[in-house]
């Protein structure tokens, strides 16, 4: 921004000598477009009723005198109405030696806003998918990203540990599991308690199909009368139903009322209450289960390579929502039903009614969230809450940031739903009751052994040791996965290609990745004295324009922040993977004759590989000296 800056001031004192002093218009600037030649381009309409010219002469005499009075000026050329301003190449070769040595030189002064980045969010009911892999990638990468731009961020996990979700692995192992441990199944402990909602989920299907089939034939005789009551209006709607689609939604209503019905689905109701109620033995059951997912989780995330700064559980925040629920129902923002559950009217603000507690004084998911907020906000007093969680949930979180507004909280418009698109693979979507998810460190394992394969193919692996190697296949397979993840807009909905992620030629992390060793390689052979500063040499075409993309760096971390897309990042650092791929194709470097040439070059070659280990540090991917 600072050349900018400066040539915005000296095309201010251009008008001012051409044209005397008065109010001009705010001068505006902006990048030369591809097919033309030049680095910024002036909009000179503004101007024509000072210059009383035509558009063309009145570029021709503002770029003529910026040309023979600004240092920041080389060249210009006229396309109708607009000035392309080509820089002098001194302008790049100071901003190289200002910078090439000193790294990162994009960083951003610190006293920026408080942020929280909640990320994760796992269910202790299984193990962590490749769904789960999105949302940790883009949460840690995003609040790496919000440090780098001066901000003080903390990077939280809300851990659901509670709730019927986690009753029905609990209830699944109380009758199925015979005492398995993570020890005598040899298995990793979330992995053993996901085993079990599956067995619960295969339990339920087929304890309910034929209460199913008969709710559908009009023959299904509800537990109570409430629930009969139900059934009676959702099968008239299914009478009703006149196409398909109506027919189905429907039929998806009596399943769900079936389900809910049943001896196990209460069963797992009953053992929420007990929770709820401190039962001695339920809650030995849960905190042990427990801990076998943490202790599953924990090997993941190392292996993914994220942390966290604070971890939250909605086993120690549902009772503050259960406060809040209070707090609103005296203020008038909640009203309560009949059968004793609790609301709030939304209808106002374009949305419906929410239950915020169950009639039986359980909470539901917002319950749990409204007392997080407030205990985040505790904690740390942020000014910012962003909330890293899937588009399933964008209702969810419009409704949550409503009703923490109405109950006043000041924090409250600092709230933010950081949405992304779900994952999908080849062979379509992933369900986690059918248990047909990509399990995390299943696909982190496949992603290992498909870059030890692709490594040894293409006969990368001279002059390393074991642990060398280990490190390499590990860091490229982290590689791989990350960018090919990262590199998609956070609010699409993606396709992941693990055979298409690793290749080293194509739009990838290992393409980066191999940049930054071939760079590290020929530093390792570089003769000594290269880092002495050099001066009048004459710039080549492809370094300035490999200098032009190292300083759209901090562009690309200020557009990074703003829209909260480490997409910016990836896209940034394969474009610089590819600018330094042409510079070191065009012009000699080791075999330079003219050594301050060579020098230049080389250190033209250590400023891309710093900024290439700043941007993919800010993804989460660690570089390797060696490939």
């Amino acid at each position: 921004m600072e050349l900018e800056s400066a040539l915005l001031g000296e095309i201010q004192l251009a008008l001012v000598a051409l044209f005397g002093e008065q109010p001009f218009p705010t001068a505006q600037i902006e990048k030369t477009k591809p097919i033309f030649q030049g680095d910024y381009t002036l909009v000179v309409f503004p101007y024509l009723k000072i210059s009383q010219q035509n558009p063309e002469n009145t570029a021709e005499i503002i770029g003529q005198y910026l040309q023979n009075h600004s240092t920041l000026v080389s060249e210009y050329n006229v396309i109708k109405g607009f000035l392309n301003i080509v820089v002098n190449p001194n302008v790049w070769m100071q901003f190289h030696q200002d910078h090439w040595n000193h790294s990162p030189f994009a960083s951003f002064p610190s006293g920026g806003n408080k942020i929280m980045v909640e990320y994760s969010s796992p269910n202790t009911n299984k193990p962590l998918h490749l769904g789960h892999i999105r949302n940790n990638l883009l949460g840690y990468s995003l609040a790496k990203i919000l440090k780098a731009g001066g901000n003080d961020v903390v990077m939280a996990n809300l851990v659901n540990d509670r709730g019927i979700h986690i009753c029905k692995s609990m209830l699944a192992w109380q009758r199925f599991g015979q005492n398995e441990t993570p020890e005598s199944s040899g298995l990793k402990g979330d992995h053993l308690v996901g085993k079990y909602y599956v067995i619960f989920e295969s339990a339920l299907k087929e304890q309910t199909a034929p209460e199913i089939q008969s709710a559908i034939e009009g023959t299904f005789i509800a537990t109570n009368e409430i629930t009969q009551t139900r059934y009676r209006a959702i099968l008239e709607q299914l009478n009703a139903a006149s196409d398909e689609k109506s027919q189905a939604k429907a039929q998806d209503a009596l399943k769900e009322l079936v389900r809910n019905d049943s001896e196990l689905m209460r069963s797992c109701q009953q053992m929420l209450r007990d929770w709820e109620a401190d039962n001695p033995e339920v809650r030995q059951l849960w905190e042990t289960m427990n801990q076998w997912v943490y202790s599953g989780f924990n090997a993941t995330y190392k292996r993914l390579g994220v942390e966290f700064d604070a971890y939250y559980y909605e086993s120690n925040t549902y009772k503050l929502g259960k406060d809040l629920v209070q707090e609103g129902l005296r203020t008038g923002v909640f009203y309560q039903k009949e059968d004793g559950s609790v609301w709030i009217d939304l209808s106002d603000a374009g949305l419906d009614q929410k239950l915020v507690q169950r009639s039986d004084g359980t909470s539901v998911y917002i319950t749990q969230d409204m007392g997080t907020a407030d205990l985040k906000y505790e904690d740390h007093h942020i000014q910012k809450s962003i909330y890293v969680v899937g588009n399933e949930q964008d209702y969810h979180f419009k409704v949550l940031f409503l009703i923490m507004s109405r109950l006043g909280r000041s924090y409250a418009p600092g709230m933010y739903h950081a949405s992304y698109g779900m994952v999908d693979l080849p062979t379509g979507k992933m369900k986690s009751r059918e248990g047909t998810v990509v399990d995390a460190d299943d696909l982190l394992q496949d992603m290992v052994d498909t870059a030890k394969a692709k490594t040894q193919e293409l006969g990368k692996t001279d002059g390393l040791s074991d642990s060398e190697l280990q490190e390499l296949y590990e860091r490229l397979a982290l590689a791989a996965l990350k960018f090919f993840i990262l590199k998609v807009d956070p609010k699409k909905r993606m396709l992941f290609n693990p055979e298409e992620s690793i290749d080293f030629q194509g739009d990838t992390g290992p393409f980066v990745l191999y940049s930054y060793a071939r760079i590290k390689s020929m530093l390792r052979q570089a003769p000594s004295g290269w880092e002495l500063p050099v001066s009048d040499i004459h710039l080549q075409p492809v370094e300035i324009d490999n200098l032009k993309q190292l300083k759209a760096y901090r562009e690309t971390l200020i557009k990074a922040n703003a829209e909260y897309s480490p997409a910016v990042v990836c896209h940034y650092a394969l474009d610089l993977a590819k600018s330094f791929n042409r510079f070191y194709n065009e012009v000699p470097i080791l075999k330079e004759t003219d050594t301050h040439k060579r020098n230049f070059r080389l250190q033209l070659c250590q400023f891309n590989a710093q900024v290439m280990q700043h941007a993919l540090g800010l993804l989460g991917i660690e570089t390797v000296e060696k490939m």
